[in-house]
């Protein structure tokens, strides 16, 4: 199994993250000006709405790295607010990386913990996963 991790010397350190059925690929600058770029756009072309830039962004703020560091994203799968919970828990990885004592508030948060839900699978006899079909006595 692959590391979520890496850390490449003199360059960037790379991490994963995941929601669901996004995956968020990161890499990251600890010396930048505050670049993000997201699948080769910029964060606000990527994500339009503010909330979306915010949940991307949670974890920079939070440990007050939003102008110090330069990131760049590549996500895939799912949607918007699923692509951006991705990246944010990419980020924290990457963070933790860099700095092992972010950890205890990053977690605190619970930036760290990967959303596993996904959908059910349908099981045979059913018309979807649990909807077994209306009973008729006759």
């Amino acid at each position: 199994m692959e590391q979520a991790t890496k850390i490449r010397k003199d360059q960037y350190i790379y991490a994963k993250g995941a929601r669901k059925t996004s995956l968020a690929r990161v890499k990251f600058w600890p010396k930048g000006q505050g670049e993000l770029t997201v699948n080769g756009k910029t964060l606000v072309e990527y994500f339009p709405t503010k909330r979306l830039q915010d949940i991307c962004q949670d974890a920079l703020r939070l440990v007050d790295k939003v102008k110090t560091v330069n990131l760049e994203l590549m996500v895939k799968g799912g949607g918007m607010v699923s692509q951006a919970e991705a990246c944010r828990h990419g980020i924290s990885r990457a963070l933790i990386a860099w700095d092992e004592k972010l950890r205890p508030v990053l977690k605190a948060e619970g930036f760290l913990k990967r959303d596993p839900r996904v959908k059910e699978r349908k099981k045979p006899g059913l018309k979807r996963a649990r909807r077994a079909p209306q009973w008729s006595k006759r």
